[in-house]
């Protein structure tokens, strides 16, 4: 099986990322519940009695070949959030990373950081993309900064690029990091990492 075709397991000290499965959806939309992140209205979290289909639409880009998506384990081994590759080019190569939430607990934890590493690693050292990109609602400004403090650069806007929870319509900020400046932003991730555990 190509490594493009499936998403691994990936193991961290704060956060283990595993593939998704339809069985997941139960304690996604438990997770969502902490912090209700649906009702954020420059979001695209599910709400909880969406989350079948979430889940489903996740597994036939994934089946499609153009995701791969996983979901977060926090370090007792419950199910916190989700995140995916998508707009996967292999032929680049290059991917997005998004569709990301998770439970209000574990916001600004080193959660979030390590998943970031582990993502991004596989992404520029397993995968060898030449880019990845990460994109985001204008109006949400907590997720572009989070964004930038990895490391990322901001490319551009997409101006009337998709539409918001609510119907209106979604200006994306898009951010990449590209392989040259992989080492960087990984020793940024890494000492961030290190603030968590001695913080």
């Amino acid at each position: 099986m190509s490594v493009w075709s499936q998403a691994p397991t990936l193991r961290g000290e704060h956060v283990t990322l595993e593939p998704l499965a339809a069985g997941h959806a139960e304690a996604l939309a438990e997770a969502v519940r902490d912090g209700e992140l649906w009702k954020a209205w420059y979001g695209s979290v599910p709400a909880p009695e969406a989350m079948r289909d979430y889940v489903a639409a996740a597994l036939a880009m994934r089946d499609a070949g153009t995701a791969l998506p996983w979901v977060a384990r926090d370090r007792r081994g419950e199910i916190v959030g989700t995140t995916r590759f998508y707009d996967v080019a292999e032929k680049v190569p290059r991917v997005s990373i998004g569709y990301t939430w998770y439970a209000a607990r574990v916001q600004r934890t080193g959660l979030n950081t390590e998943a970031k590493l582990l993502l991004l690693a596989h992404a520029f050292e397993t995968l060898g993309c030449i880019a990845v990109a990460l994109k985001t609602s204008w109006f949400n400004h907590a997720s572009r900064a989070a964004i930038a403090r990895l490391g990322a650069r901001q490319d551009g806007v997409l101006r009337n690029h998709m539409r918001h929870n609510d119907g209106s319509v979604r200006d994306s900020v898009v951010f990449s990091i590209i392989d040259a400046e992989w080492p960087a932003v990984r020793s940024n991730l890494r000492a961030k990492l290190e603030s968590h555990r001695h913080g």
